[in-house]
């Protein structure tokens, strides 16, 4: 039911004034509006539509008119918005209330009776677990953020913490509720994050595509580049002028929603007008998944969107605290996918790249093949056991397949075709970049350069180091890093700071312009958050995800330097190798030496998340706090600056503009006060979740 009226009449106003508007215009821009509300939700999510798409286009273009004469009556739920509103200049972020974190992936039944077994030694229950199963839509994840009722803000899941606001672009998909619905005997949350997958279905696809064609314009790869594509235009006309959708599957932050279950969590958001996948099932014990796994494969290729495999989620919401998260997933949730498509291909050579921490991994050039919608000509052979298990030869034809849909890389070599004039892959002893000996350490299944001044090495340490999320240099990109390290101006990324810059205008291509332009990015770049400072020294298995624990757990670098192993892998989502790791590290000279010599030359990290950021965008940004009872080791003139850091405000007093009572021990007569007006009560344990999430 997609409006097919004139865009270009938004904006024309009427020559009379506000007073002089009839106050049956109110109540039939009222009207119109809840009547096409109701019919969205029965077109989109019930699929039973009541009146003809040229009525509900009809309707549509009288309440666009109405609210053209008269911008008083403007409204950000009204139905009209879906047509797009004007450019945007660029892309603003939001915090997620609740984060959004990815799944771990599971390719085999081993991996789903793994992950059982997981969950039951935590539980400390040998006894069965009720799962839900869902099938895991291939589009781009959303999270819709709604207070009493209305849609506020769209963002995409961004590193799961903070994301891209979309709401714009959001607003024009038809499935998605402007206004939340009764859910009849469940009482609407006060404030709501509802997360699902934005898509566009394999017709519409086909048929943007066409269109595309028709006007001399390159076609979308897949269903999923559209949809991302799509939502990702500074104007949202643009968004409402693609066949999109969006699916649900769970909420995130749910303030006052008392559902025991995922299974009556995904009933409820249907009963509130979204749209679910109808296909959801519940199931007793882990063997069950196997059935509904095979039987979603069975239909995958039906399906009116793309899917690429399915989602094992624990049911009952109250183990999830218990289950708890590493640094990127949830442990009470899989991602079973699918066997991917496989094509067929060459191996033309293979080469051996070196990474940032010394690893060589055997790269497959192979003859270009189309996989999952993208042309491919590298495939990764992992390391040198995988290519001998598989028997793989240079001049081999393979199967070739993109793991987990995403990375490419070769299945098993077709033996039975070989010719007898393909050859043995022999890996090198010594690193292909400085010729230094590569050996294979103790429990290790790569081979690495032992040398930590190679070239290779250092060369991708410097693009990790100036990447956007860490330093975040612009114009330093992998090119003009190769030119630099090969004239000599660096060697490693400490070097960056005190170039020359009278070399640097000298290299080809740069000029006094473009140096200018670097050397103005590189200096802005001193000024740092300290997870993204942790994030670009390199440390291994220091991830995106684990500087943040590190940097929200420390309040200072020299504190995290000072640490010992065991204190570090106490910390919730590090553990003992991410604690070893991190200690081993800053006990090195040489380590020691380059963080030194960077803050030597004016690199300033912000040791407060609070400092240099802009609080309207922080975990508690507009929200009213009052705090009662007592906490331990946090004064409550500490707590309050922690607040106001993250754009929160307190007050002394509970009352309906209260956003949260923050109740320590003894909280007094403010906890039945807050909970007779409804009011969300916040412990001292979720407020210090909530202020490492930042």
């Amino acid at each position: 039911m997609t409006p097919g009226f004139d865009m270009e009449k938004r904006g024309m106003t009427d020559a009379r004034t506000e007073k002089d508007m009839d106050p049956g215009v109110v109540e039939r821009v009222g009207f119109l509006r809840k009547t096409l509300h109701a019919h969205s939700r029965r077109y989109h999510a019930l699929d039973d539509p009541e009146i003809s798409d040229a009525a509900y286009d009809r309707m549509m273009r009288e309440l666009i008119d109405l609210e053209s004469r008269f911008p008083s009556l403007a409204s950000p739920d009204s139905p009209s918005v879906r047509v797009g509103a004007p450019p945007l200049e660029k892309f603003n972020t939001s915090l997620h209330l609740v984060p959004m974190l990815s799944l771990d992936n599971g390719f085999s039944g081993q991996d789903v009776i793994a992950f059982d077994q997981r969950v039951k030694k935590i539980l400390k229950d040998p006894g069965p677990v009720t799962y839900t199963a869902e099938p895991k839509v291939d589009g781009l994840a959303v999270n819709l953020f709604y207070e009493d009722r209305a849609l506020k803000t769209a963002a995409t899941r961004g590193d799961g913490i903070r994301g891209e606001l979309i709401t714009e672009n959001v607003k024009t998909i038809p499935s998605v509720p402007l206004s939340l619905s009764d859910a009849g005997k469940t009482p609407l949350p006060r404030r709501l994050e509802v997360r699902g997958e934005a898509l566009m279905s394999r017709e519409g696809f086909s048929r943007l595509n066409r269109k595309r064609i028709q006007d001399s314009l390159p076609p979308f790869a897949n269903p999923r580049n559209a949809a991302a594509g799509s939502l990702r235009q500074l104007d949202s006309r643009v968004a409402a002028g693609r066949p999109l959708e969006f699916l649900c599957y769970g909420t995130g932050m749910a303030d006052g929603l008392d559902i025991p279950s995922q299974w009556e969590v995904l009933a409820a958001l249907g009963r509130m007008g979204f749209q679910t996948s109808g296909l959801a099932a519940r199931v007793e014990k882990i063997e069950d998944v196997f059935d509904f796994y095979a039987d979603l494969e069975k239909k995958r290729r039906d399906l009116p969107y793309e899917i690429d495999g399915i989602v094992i989620k624990v049911d009952d919401l109250s183990l999830r605290p218990i289950l708890g998260r590493t640094s990127k997933s949830p442990r009470w949730a899989l991602a079973y996918k699918f066997q991917n498509v496989q094509e067929t291909t060459r191996i033309l050579d293979i080469e051996v790249q070196v990474g940032r921490l010394g690893t060589l991994t055997p790269v497959a050039l192979l003859e270009p093949v189309r996989l999952g919608g993208a042309m491919v000509s590298r495939a990764t052979l992992h390391n040198e056991d995988e290519i001998r298990r598989k028997d793989i030869k240079i001049g081999d034809e393979v199967f070739a397949q993109r793991a987990g849909d995403v990375i490419p890389e070769v299945v098993k070599a077709l033996v039975s075709k070989r010719s007898g004039n393909e050859t043995d892959f022999v890996m090198p002893r010594r690193c292909p970049s400085c010729g230094s000996r590569a050996a294979r350490l103790p429990g290790e299944a790569a081979r690495r350069c032992l040398n930590s001044a190679c070239p290779a090495q250092s060369r991708a340490r410097i693009a990790h180091f100036a990447s956007k999320k860490a330093f975040d240099i612009r114009g330093l990109g992998q090119r003009l890093i190769d030119r630099f390290v090969d004239e000599g101006i660096v060697s490693s990324f400490a070097d960056i700071f005190d170039m020359d810059r009278a070399r640097v205008e000298k290299i080809e291509g740069m000029g006094e312009k473009s140096a200018n332009n670097l050397f103005a990015s590189i200096e802005k770049s001193k000024t740092i958050p300290f997870a993204s400072f942790l994030y670009a020294l390199g440390i291994r298995h220091v991830g995106e995800n684990a500087a943040k624990i590190l940097a929200a757990r420390f309040k200072n670098l020299e504190g995290l330097m000072a640490a010992s192993t065991r204190e570090l892998e106490k910390i919730p989502g590090i553990g003992p190798v991410v604690g070893k790791s991190a200690t081993a590290f800053f006990a090195g000279r040489e380590n020691a030496a380059v963080i030194r010599r960077l803050l030597e030359n004016g690199v300033n990290i912000i040791e407060d998340p609070g400092e240099g950021r802009d609080a309207s965008f922080g975990v508690f940004s507009g929200k009213t706090f009052v705090i009662t009872g007592s906490f331990s080791g946090m004064p409550r003139r500490e707590i309050k600056q922690m607040i106001e850091a993250r754009g929160g405000r307190t007050a002394s007093s509970v009352s309906s503009k209260t956003d949260f009572l923050l109740a320590g021990k003894s909280p007094g007569s403010k906890l039945e006060k807050a909970r007779s007006k409804g009011v969300s009560v916040m412990g001292e344990e979720e407020f210090r979740e909530a202020l490492s999430m930042e």
